[in-house]
């Protein structure tokens, strides 16, 4: 019987590539058909064909790029859709603008209507295109567009004007991080423009005639027209075709966002902690090739879950007594497992981007929660705890991403039993805790090389150590002696108005809390696993 389901899952999964596969020719030859009608400059059969061949052949080779060099966009049939779409309407954008220019420098009589045709936004494409999927992909769709645009234009010398135009926009919002740079980005693309139409007309010998005026100030009027025209498209596409930009994910990151806020105040200790994971994960984001704005942002968002029921988690605990006590191990890994659950539901109510609530669902994987695992076979009655029923529900981390932000998450939480953090104990602490999640099959599933993970432990050994560093002991305090009746003297501190207490400076002189001290057999437990050893 086992046989057959596997048989059956592999012919059903087979369909479904086929299918998959016909969608995308599909989609190609149904592109191919828009662009070559897009194109067209006259009506005629064999001026079509002509045109759709030419198409296709472009689009084809663009689709075979794709699949060789991104080709996680094969698995998002929706962001295939949106490239070819922004293909056909680039060009259809700079048909119509051509004949609005055109008509505009007729009716003005004083500009020559030969340099209406530098004044099309051409290079918006290319820069929406580096904002929603990245600068190769734009490198290639300049390109493309540079020939159709000639192609449409019977013009040889456009070309090479329309693909400067939009490698410059392409580069000058790679690291784009507000809105406002896109104003910035057009000034670059009209600075291009008018060089490179400046060296075009010296190369045809008409630098110094009527039709260089009109060809310099169309130029210089995409430094306007182009980021208008991405400032008003973009916020439609990718609220369309649920795209995340870094402009995007800045927002996120403003604490005045209903979830921000709600975890400050209601989970203040998953905060801190969410913030932490959060310096970890892009530490290292870069050393993998991992976008660090995206792992900073699905760091802050990880546990979200936990403002349901913040009380039941470590960081949140407001006294020594944990409720976890009072309940069985089961239900306890029943209300730890929930917050995965609350956060994507959450998440999907706040409209929060897909990739992070990916990243929700996977930062723990199927990892066992070891603390309650042990303590439900330490208070076994005869019924022995099926391994299955202490587990996350998973997946398993599907991108770097999420498998960094499961490792930071872990290292992070066990960080905290550590009672003399020297950089030598840190980093055994991280390469041990990164080692049970390799072991553990967790990084299975994910793109990640042992090359990565080494330069992983050795960003967040770092991290840590900045973090847990040592203070000197202040003169005349002893912060770990218990609490004696004070005198009035004393209570103000170093003779000042306030009152000189462990909670008004931020040294290293806190006392961790009990319930850690009074089971230390326990946190070594928790080391064992994951940061899921402990209720965090």
């Amino acid at each position: 019987m086992k046989g057959m389901k596997n048989g059956a899952q592999i012919i059903q999964k087979s369909r479904n590539e086929q299918i998959t596969t016909a969608r995308k020719y599909t989609l190609l030859i149904a592109l191919g058909l828009c662009t070559s009608l897009a194109v067209q400059t006259k009506i005629g059969i064999e001026s079509f064909i002509g045109g759709f061949l030419v198409a296709s052949l472009l689009l084809f080779i663009l689709y075979r790029d794709i699949l060789r060099y991104k080709p996680q966009y094969m698995k998002k049939y929706p962001m295939l859709v949106l490239l070819g779409l922004m293909i056909v309407t680039t060009i259809v954008l700079g048909r119509l603008s051509h004949y609005v220019l055109l008509n505009l420098s007729k009716g003005l009589g004083s500009l020559a209507i030969e340099g209406a045709v530098f004044g099309m936004p051409i290079a918006v494409g290319a820069m929406l295109v580096t904002l929603m999927f990245d600068f190769h992909t734009a490198i290639f769709f300049s390109f493309i567009v540079s020939l159709l645009s000639g192609l449409w234009l019977l013009d040889a010398v456009y070309p090479v004007y329309a693909f400067v135009g939009s490698l410059t926009a392409a580069f000058s919002v790679i690291r784009c991080k507000k809105r406002s740079a896109l104003l910035k980005g057009g000034l670059y693309v009209g600075g291009a423009s008018i060089v490179t139409s400046i060296l075009l007309l010296l190369s045809q010998g008409e630098l110094f005639t009527e039709k260089a005026i009109s060809t310099l100030i169309f130029a210089a009027s995409t430094a306007l027209t182009v980021p208008a025209i991405v400032s008003l498209i973009l916020p439609v596409l990718e609220y369309t075709f649920h795209v995340t930009t870094d402009i995007s994910l800045l927002e996120l990151l403003d604490l005045n966002q209903p979830l921000m806020k709600s975890l400050m105040i209601n989970a203040p200790g998953t905060y801190h902690h969410s913030v932490i994971v959060g310096n970890l994960v892009e530490s290292a984001a870069e050393a993998v090739g991992v976008n660090p704005l995206l792992a900073r942002v699905s760091s802050y968002y990880h546990d979200i879950g936990k403002i349901k029921m913040p009380e039941y988690f470590v960081e949140n605990y407001t006294s020594a007594v944990s409720k976890h006590d009072r309940l069985t191990p089961h239900m306890s890994t029943m209300i730890i497992g929930s917050h995965v659950k609350e956060g994507i539901e959450l998440g999907q109510q706040h409209k929060l981007p897909q990739s992070i609530i990916d990243i929700i669902q996977q930062h723990h994987g199927t990892s066992l929660m070891t603390y309650f695992y042990q303590k439900a076979k330490d208070h076994d009655l005869g019924d022995h705890p099926l391994v299955e029923d202490y587990k996350y529900q998973g997946p398993k981390p599907q991108t770097r991403i999420a498998a960094l932000v499961m490792m930071a998450d872990a290292v992070e939480a066990s960080s905290r039993v550590l009672n003399d953090p020297t950089p030598a104990r840190i980093a055994a602490l991280v390469d041990r805790i990164i080692n049970h999640i390799f072991l553990e099959g967790q990084l299975d599933e994910c793109e990640l090389t042992l090359k990565d993970i080494s330069e992983i432990k050795k960003h967040f050994s770092y991290i840590l150590t900045g973090i847990l560093h040592k203070r000197v002991d202040y003169p005349g305090f002893d912060f770990n002696q218990e609490p004696k009746e004070i005198s009035k003297d004393s209570e103000r501190g170093l003779g000042g108005d306030t009152p000189f207490t462990p909670h008004t400076h931020e040294g290293p002189h806190r006392e961790p809390p009990k319930a850690h001290k009074d089971k230390p057999q326990e946190a070594k437990k928790g080391l064992a696993g994951t940061s899921h050893g402990i209720p965090s």
